[in-house]
């Protein structure tokens, strides 16, 4: 039985797998481990990287996917894999260094079920840490998180709850949302955050947003209520403007005039209505989604030294 299941999505980062596997060797020697490497369907020559240490080193399984599923998805099929008494999941860029699972490691082993790796500064471009600062902070309103923890992607995960965050079987998995549902036993190290080993990162504006819209749909509703709410609040002051300008106009003889007023008025009710539409349009379409049965992952073959399949 492997104590520690090391998984790791891939995405376009074929330069840093080598290095990133022999920082694994280095920094696990002392610990029964497994490495196991998810490509998520990268154009470079990631599949071929991993297949080739696959091939060698029996403790790596190397799991390569039909199309791109996400970082999210990834990491659920990784875990479907994993073996391990505890599982480490950490990106493929070494701004996670393997020498801090060791930390995380013995965080969970006095009883924890989550430790995640916090960062005091994070070697990052400035909209991506405050994209992260805006995602922590709805993930504490919408999801309850507790304060000083932050979600970071580098954590460690007891088995047992890894057990039933597979149990998900929505197309829309979101890791951090599964485990703050599933448990309070939470707490977290501060390690070093460190520059991209090589290459460009592929966490852009886009996949931000889509992170955002999934604190936002995927376990609160929320969302929906604040909507009602916006539109009662906005509803009610109409009434009492109304009220307002009909007591000038009969009482006091008063011509209430402004166009400016009223197209002012009409636009923000009009954005808000767009916007509360956009947001029930965002749940029924992810209820669609899961409805038709769109499968979270597809594997197109996996190699462990002695077996492909």
């Amino acid at each position: 039985m492997k104590d520690i299941s090391v998984v790791i999505p891939v995405y376009n980062s074929s330069e840093n797998l080598d290095e990133l596997y022999k920082q694994l060797k280095d920094a696990l020697q002392s610990i029964a481990y497994e490495i196991i490497f998810v490509d998520d369907c990268s154009s470079d020559n990631s599949w071929g990287e991993i297949c080739r240490m696959a091939q060698i080193d029996s403790t790596i399984t190397a799991v390569g996917l039909r199309k791109n599923s996400g970082q999210d998805n990834a990491l659920m099929a990784g875990f479907s894999y994993a073996e391990g008494n505890y599982i480490c999941i950490m990106d493929d860029d070494l701004q996670h260094s393997p020498y801090d699972i060791p930390a995380l490691y013995e965080q969970c082993r006095k009883g924890y079920d989550v430790c995640y790796a916090g960062f005091s500064r994070k070697e990052q471009k400035l909209w991506k840490n405050t994209g992260s600062w805006l995602n922590g902070v709805f993930a504490q309103f919408l999801l309850k998180k507790p304060k000083g923890i932050y979600m970071s992607p580098f954590k460690m995960v007891k088995r047992d709850v890894i057990q039933e965050v597979i149990q998900y079987t929505g197309p829309f998995p979101y890791i951090d949302g599964l485990l703050l549902q599933l448990t309070n036993s939470l707490t977290s190290v501060k390690v070093q955050h460190h520059k991209r080993f090589k290459g460009k990162g592929n966490f852009n504006f886009i996949r931000s947003v889509s992170l955002f819209l999934k604190i936002m749909t995927s376990f609160s509703v929320i969302p929906l209520r604040l909507a009602t709410i916006t539109g009662f609040v906005t509803s009610f002051i109409g009434f009492l403007l109304a009220v307002y300008y009909m007591f000038e106009y009969f009482l006091n003889q008063h011509r209430v005039e402004g166009w400016a007023s009223l197209i002012i008025s009409l636009l923000i009710i009009g954005g808000l209505l767009l916007m509360s539409m956009g947001l029930i349009g965002e749940y029924i379409g992810r209820i669609f989604i899961t409805l038709n049965g769109k499968p979270q992952y597809s594997v197109r073959k996996v190699i462990r030294t002695g077996s492909d399949h």
